[in-house]
């Protein structure tokens, strides 16, 4: 099987665009209402056409589908609601073909509770090597009926459950096993020889196929603290439909390398991870799986949910003889405020520079409310866990036009940037789909107060006129779509040179020619501009202006508008009006750079 080449002598992942595809809701082949592998590679053209380097495949694994795939109960096969191991051959050789890369998410810290290794764990009992596959403990109490600690799940309620109540086996009175999410999805145990061996010969699985890199799901949290102590912080924290644990800043506030000493930021506090994440035998997981990567050809790459802070910290996870990208969750979280992005960017750049890494940029995934709902609510850092009709609703046209400014600004950074499907139409969260069709585990661990990530995940529309806005042949979707979205198709957007997709798909162009990814960044301060309201940086001979909230900004005579995100470019027009971003080519800008 052959791979893409890169057009430069560095890796391709420095700088590339990543594309993230949920695969039950991109496109549906067989009517079934289910986005599946040849629905997937029958429009990898769009990707193509709109200019990105890679494609993210979110688990196609088989599954019981109790957390949207994220709950495998096979890790070298394909669920046949998706297709099949020929249909994933077929997408490889397609996008191999059309020159785009293909990561494939890895599930390392839980399986299903369907998987035969977990169902061997249950049937051969305590003290088995079946069971050290999991994290099997005694309860507390005097016939272990209670929790081993107090550790509480992510999607809510306690991490434990009992074992005795599923097998109904006397000998399994007090055992429980942990659950960092549900109880469907138990934690395997890698502190057992047995599971590690296992992992590399799925990563060798995959990698044979000639997948180009993996995307490692909950990468801080394979290995647990020692002993499994009592953890006074509560619940598990982690970016999840925008839930975090928080601990007060410690120390001086952040200096704004435009503006000085900033307060106030998303970023001045520091997640409070606890003894179930950010342990240091993650590491030698990842330096072992590096060694394995490296012998293979053409660049193979893993890229890391590590929702670590602070920035260098993170770090660790992208050293040079690990992981070769880490999702930056600061920036995904970030205010819609000029000096909170100057800092996360600053700080991001020079911890990731620290260790030679490259830095990432997301703005929307499958686990957050899309950025164009997120940046018309009052709040623009912290998403909520979802959105649902009788909540405050977002200001769409707000929101559209500060993420049509936001994926400007991201797009001109140096590095490599993640683009979630469908964000390249403007799609906005589904914020009034009917409680009664929620899927997301979250809903109902909650208790129905967390609406979950369903409203994200919405089957994408492709044609205006057709049902189900061409989703599929028979107009079948998992979950209904708006109406509106009619007037967002792909087919819709083609055709409008002032469509959010032709501004994505001009932005990609121009990123490519103008080689930002590979670039370099200097913040500059424009004459008569509010550091507090406006960021400026040049990379290479393109000037960024990106202004925020309600204020206007003229700068300098003598460059060329490139792209501006509030409509077409006009060579004269050198005032960037409220919430917009400016690509500005020049030669010699009047203005006075500062930091790095």
């Amino acid at each position: 099987m052959t791979t893409p080449t890169s057009g430069s002598g560095a890796p391709w992942w420095r700088d590339a665009v990543i594309y993230q595809i949920y695969p039950k809701s991109f496109a549906d082949s067989d009517g079934d209402g289910v986005g599946d592998l040849p629905g997937i590679t029958a429009r990898l053209d769009h990707l193509v056409w709109l200019g990105v380097d890679a494609v993210w495949l979110s688990p196609f694994y088989p599954s019981p589908q109790a957390d949207g795939g994220y709950d495998v109960s096979d890790y070298c096969d394909v669920d046949p609601l998706l297709g099949t191991l020929a249909d994933l051959d077929a997408l490889l050789d397609r996008a191999h073909g059309l020159g785009l890369r293909v990561v494939v998410d890895l599930v390392p810290n839980h399986s299903s509770d369907e998987h035969p290794w977990f169902r061997a764990a249950l049937a051969t009992g305590p003290g088995s090597r079946e069971r050290d596959v999991y994290v099997f403990r005694r309860g507390t109490g005097q016939h272990g009926e209670r929790p081993p600690n107090n550790w509480q799940s992510i999607f809510g309620g306690p991490a434990w459950t009992r074992v005795d109540r599923l097998t109904g086996d006397s000998r399994d009175v007090g055992e429980w096993y942990l659950h960092s999410f549900d109880p469907k999805q138990p934690d395997l145990n890698w502190d057992s020889p047995v599971v590690r061996a296992r992992f590399e010969d799925v990563l060798r699985f995959w990698l044979d196929r000639g997948v180009d890199g993996f995307r490692v799901d909950v990468a801080h949290g394979l290995v647990k603290a020692e002993g499994l102590p009592d953890w006074d912080g509560g619940g598990a924290a982690m970016v999840m439909g925008g839930d975090r644990a928080r601990a007060p800043q410690v120390g001086n506030p952040p200096t704004d390398p435009v503006a000085g000493p900033v307060t106030d930021l998303v970023t001045d506090s520091v997640v409070e991870l606890g003894p179930m994440f950010d342990q240091e035998g993650v590491h030698d997981i990842y330096r072992s799986w590096n060694r394995l990567l490296v012998t293979y050809p053409g660049d193979r790459a893993m890229v890391g949910e590590a929702c670590v802070e602070p920035a260098e910290r993170a770090a660790r996870y992208v050293r040079p003889d690990e992981m070769q990208q880490a999702f930056n969750f600061p920036y995904l979280q970030c205010r819609w405020d000029a000096p909170a992005l100057r800092h996360v960017i600053t700080v991001s750049r020079e911890a990731d520079g620290a260790v030679g890494a490259p830095t990432t940029w997301v703005l929307s995934n499958h686990d957050v409310v899309r950025h164009a709902s997120l940046l018309g609510l009052p709040d623009t850092g912290r998403s909520p866990s979802g959105i649902g009709a009788d909540d405050p609703q977002p200001d769409a046209e707000l929101g559209l036009r500060r993420a049509r400014a936001a994926v400007l600004l991201m797009l001109a950074l140096p590095g490599s940037a993640y683009l979630y499907q469908g964000e390249e139409l403007g799609l906005p969260e589904h914020t009034t789909l009917p409680d009664a069709l929620r899927q997301d585990p979250i809903w109902t661990r909650s208790g129905g107060t967390k609406r979950g990530r369903d409203g994200c995940r919405v089957p994408l529309p492709w044609q205006s006129d057709r049902p189900g806005f061409g989703f599929g042949p028979t107009g079948r979707t998992w979950l209904p779509q708006p109406a509106d979205w009619a007037a967002l198709a792909v087919d819709v957007q083609r055709e409008d040179p002032g469509s959010t997709l032709s501004l994505y798909r001009t932005a990609l162009g121009l990123r490519g020619r103008l080689r930002l990814g590979s670039g370099d960044l200097r913040w500059v301060a424009l004459d008569g501009a509010d550091p507090a309201r406006v960021l400026a940086f040049r990379n290479g001979d393109v000037l960024v202006v990106v202004t925020v909230g309600g204020t206007a900004v003229r700068v300098p005579d003598g460059g060329t508008v490139l792209l501006r995100s509030d409509g077409p470019a006009s060579a004269g027009d050198l005032v960037v009006g409220p919430d917009t971003t400016a690509w500005i080519r020049v030669s010699s800008p009047d203005v006075h750079q500062t930091g790095t």
